[in-house]
C-alpha cells in the first residue's frame, strides 16, 4: 500500500486559488465536500466514516522552518506522525520547487485496530516559514481527496513577521507570576534516537519517553512519565497527584500519591501488555524556581529549576545557575499519554 500512496499522491507544487477558499492561519484552500470540519487550535482537521473505512485530513498552522526542506520535512514526519507508531523511514518524493516554495511528500503504513492506516505528509517550505497537511487514510478513494484539497493550497508568506524561536519573552523572576499563568497541560516529548546518519540527521526508532505536568484550576495537579523505548525490554509508568501553590516565582508541589511500574510490550506502541512489578516511588514536595517563556512561534514553555534532582522530573545540572533544570512546552492539544489498563489516579 505504502507505494501506491506514493504513485497515487501527485506532489502539486503550483498553488491555485479556486472558488469557495477557506481560510486558515496564512492558508487558503478548498476543503473536502462531504467531510465534517473541526477547527483546532494548531490546526483544522477534516473527517469522514463510510461503514468500516474512514480518513482524516489536517493542516497545520505554519511555523518557523529549519532552514531547508528535508529538514522540515523530518521534524514534521517525526512530531505529527511517527510519534507512538510503529513505521520504518518514509518513503519520499524528491522535494520540487516552484514560485519560491519547495514541496516534499512521504508516506508510511501503520497498524490501528487490525486495519492498515496510509499516512500522507505534504511539507511546503520556502527556508523562513513551512506549512504540514496531513492525511491519514484506510482506502484509497480518500487520498483522491486529499490530492484535489492541496492542490488548492494558497500560502502567504508575506503575512508572517518571521521572529527568532531562541529569544522568546520571558516572565522574569521581578514579575509577579499568578498561579492561573500555569493551569495547564505542559509536556516534555522525545523521541528515542539510535544515533545519527551521516548527514548529521538523527535516526528515530518507535520509541518515545513522555513526561507532564497537568496543573488545574483547583489548584491540584498530575504528573505522568511514561517510557516506550526500543531498546528496554519494558513499559515504564510512573504518576503523582497533589496540591501545587505559587508565590511570585515559587511552586511548590506537594504530593499525596504516587506510584511506578512496568509493564509488558505487545507489538503495538500504544497498547499495554500485563503489568510486571510496581517500582519504588518517592513522593518529594519540592520548590522550584520558575519562569514562563512567551514564544508566538512554537508553544510556550515552563523553565523549573530546584536545588537537587527529582524522581519524576530527572533533570540536568545547570553549572552557571548550580541547580538542576526541567523544560515543559505549553500543549494545547490533548495527551499524548495513554494510561496502562486500571489506572485511577
Amino acid at each position: 500500500m505504502k507505494k501506491i500512496v506514493l504513485i497515487q499522491l501527485l506532489l502539486m507544487t503550483v498553488m491555485h486559488l479556486f472558488a469557495q477558499q477557506k481560510n486558515f492561519d496564512i492558508i487558503s484552500y478548498a476543503p473536502p465536500k462531504d467531510w465534517t470540519e473541526k477547527p483546532g487550535g494548531e490546526n483544522i482537521s477534516y473527517s469522514r466514516i463510510d461503514g468500516g473505512s474512514w480518513a482524516q485530513i489536517a493542516i497545520y498552522a505554519h511555523r518557523n522552518s529549519e532552514g531547508d526542506i528535508q529538514t522540515d520535512f523530518d521534524k514534521d514526519w517525526n512530531e505529527l506522525v511517527a510519534t507512538g507508531k510503529s513505521f520504518s523511514s518514509p518513503e519520499k518524493t524528491e522535494p520540487k520547487s516552484e514560485g519560491g516554495w519547495s514541496v516534499m511528500s512521504g508516506s508510511g503504513v501503520w497498524q490501528y485496530n487490525g486495519s492498515n492506516v496510509a499516512s500522507v505528509l505534504t511539507v511546503y517550505s520556502n527556508n523562513k516559514v513551512c506549512v504540514a497537511v496531513l492525511c491519514n487514510s484506510t482506502a484509497m478513494p480518500y487520498l483522491k481527496d486529499y490530492q484535489a484539497m492541496i492542490s488548492t493550497l494558497d500560502i502567504d508568506a508575506d503575512s508572517v513577521n518571521i521572529q527568532q524561536p531562541a529569544t522568546g519573552n520571558t516572565q522574569s523572576a521581578n514579575n509577579s507570576i499568578e498561579s492561573n499563568s500555569i493551569v495547564g497541560l505542559w509536556t516534555n516529548y522525545v523521541l528515542e534516537t539510535t544515533g545519527y546518519s551521516i548527514n548529521g540527521r538523527p535516526q528515530y526508532t518507535a520509541g518515545y519517553l513522555r513526561k507532564e505536568y497537568n496543573f488545574y484550576a483547583d489548584g491540584t495537579y498530575l504528573f505522568r512519565n511514561k517510557q516506550w523505548l526500543v531498546k528496554a525490554p519494558n513499559i515504564v509508568f510512573q504518576y503523582e497527584t497533589g496540591t501545587y501553590s505559587v508565590n511570585g516565582n515559587q511552586l511548590t508541589l506537594s504530593p499525596n500519591t504516587g506510584k511506578g511500574g512496568f509493564w509488558e510490550k505487545t507489538k503495538s506502541t500504544k497498547e499495554w501488555g500485563s503489568l510486571i512489578k510496581s517500582s519504588a516511588y518517592n513522593l518529594e514536595k519540592t520548590t522550584y524556581t520558575f519562569e514562563i517563556i512567551i514564544d508566538p512561534n512554537y508553544s510556550n514553555s515552563i523553565v523549573l529549576k530546584s536545588s537537587k534532582p527529582t524522581q519524576r522530573d530527572g533533570g540536568q545540572f545547570d553549572k552557571d545557575n548550580n541547580s538542576y533544570e526541567f523544560k515543559y512546552s505549553f500543549r494545547e492539544l490533548e495527551s499524548a499519554i495513554d494510561n496502562p489498563p486500571g489506572f485511577k489516579p
